[in-house]
């Protein structure tokens, strides 16, 4: 860990031990989306203290893994298949665009949001909501005009709430008051019905509750969406150096989930981490924060730790042998009380020894990343992938891969 002087600048923070303590200090508060409050004000990952235990509490009852099992096995699985035939069919497709659009589909039915028309319109309408939440997330590291940006995602909050939000409430709350009559019908298992239906419990506002499945749909629309892209460069990458795995990647779920594991290591959907200290604290290595100073988690760097994940920590191994108690994809999703809510929906449960496939729950990523796998990916020899220009993020603008079956 480093500091620098004065006090008022921030301790950057780069080793796994360190960043787990500063993860599970009660006194440092979620400082990453300050810049974005426009979509991130008052949602689950911005609360703190008791407010935080209690938002988390109820939507608990939602990411439970019978809720997960039911995703990956009856849902997922038919929604994957409708969005990837259309290019198996064409033989090609951009990885950034089939991400977003897969994870959208995915990301929509565990958020709640609703699509009753069942059109393409639709659906790209949907797209471009999400695309302009996720700029008011990453707000911090626009490139443009930050003010004009904050308008639109105004606009764009009040017309998505219009247009998707109110009748998906409103078809909740019909539900609700059903099972409430004594009707016996299975409700869908999402974070809408979930918060209105302990909406007496949690005494949320609409605008508190527009922000929360907004956060929902760009989280799992966004973030598993570029993991799902650099999922398949890194395996495209290992095969070329390891063909002896090609029938792995194809057949061995287990694999592809410790490819996916090790992605997201290399790979964190940010790559920091921001904590601002409620009060003076001191870390154990002695290093002391004052209060109101930033602590900024250098999660590249901590994931890439020598003294955690070996010598050739900076390189894609998904056979790496890892110490216990050590998660395969580091500390991509915090620790402590805050760690992702969705970190067994999107990356799946960690497999043990001998774990029987049959009875895993693998995660959305790895259903999603396999799909594209047994359709023959490979990278377009005329088209090159090309960076993300728009943001200082290290996200991919483009990707086209061709498509053999």
């Amino acid at each position: 860990m480093t500091t620098t002087e004065p006090l008022t600048e921030p301790v950057v923070v780069t080793h796994y031990e360190e960043a787990k303590e500063v993860y599970r200090q009660k006194d440092l508060r979620q400082s990453l989306y300050d810049e974005g409050e426009v979509v991130m004000a008052d949602v689950l990952v911005n609360l703190h203290g008791q407010d935080h235990r209690a938002r988390r509490r109820v939507e608990n009852r939602m990411f439970r893994r019978d809720v997960f099992e039911r995703y990956e096995r009856e849902l997922f699985p038919e929604v994957i298949a409708r969005t990837l035939a259309p290019y198996r069919e064409q033989g090609r497709v951009d990885l950034v665009q089939l991400g977003h659009e897969l994870l959208l589909n995915l990301a929509a039915l565990t958020a709640g949001i609703d699509r009753p028309q069942g059109t393409a319109e639709e659906t790209h309408r949907l797209y471009a909501y999400t695309m302009l939440f996720i700029e008011g997330a990453t707000l911090a590291h626009a490139t443009g005009d930050k003010d004009e940006l904050r308008a639109r995602i105004r606009v764009g909050l009040q017309e998505w709430d219009d247009e998707f939000l109110q009748p998906s409430i409103a078809r909740r709350k019909d539900l609700i008051a059903r099972v409430a009559a004594g009707e016996e019908i299975e409700p869908p298992r999402d974070v809408l019905y979930t918060l209105l239906e302990n909406w007496d419990e949690l005494g949320l506002t609409h605008e508190v509750l527009r922000r929360e499945i907004a956060f929902f749909l760009l989280a799992g629309a966004h973030t598993t969406a570029t993991a799902f892209t650099r999922s398949i460069d890194h395996i495209l990458g290992w095969l070329a150096e390891h063909p002896e795995d090609a029938a792995a990647v194809r057949e061995d779920p287990l694999f592809v989930q410790r490819c996916i594991h090790e992605t997201l290591r290399l790979n964190p959907s940010s790559p920091t981490g921001r904590r601002r200290a409620l009060a003076p604290i001191e870390l154990r290595s002695g290093v002391r924060v004052a209060e109101g100073q930033m602590v900024v988690l250098d999660l590249q760097q901590v994931n890439r730790d020598p003294e955690v994940f070996g010598a050739d920590a900076a390189q894609f191994n998904p056979r790496r042998e890892l110490p216990a108690g050590i998660a395969p994809f580091g500390l991509s999703f915090g620790a402590g009380i805050h760690v992702c809510i969705g970190q067994d929906l999107a990356a799946g449960v960690i497999p043990r020894e001998g774990a029987d496939p049959a009875g895993h729950l693998f995660g959305l990523l790895t259903g999603s990343v396999q799909s594209v796998l047994t359709a023959g990916v490979r990278r377009d020899p005329d088209n090159p992938p090309e960076r993300d220009r728009n943001t200082q993020r290290p996200y991919w603008g483009t990707y086209p891969v061709l498509l053999d079956g």
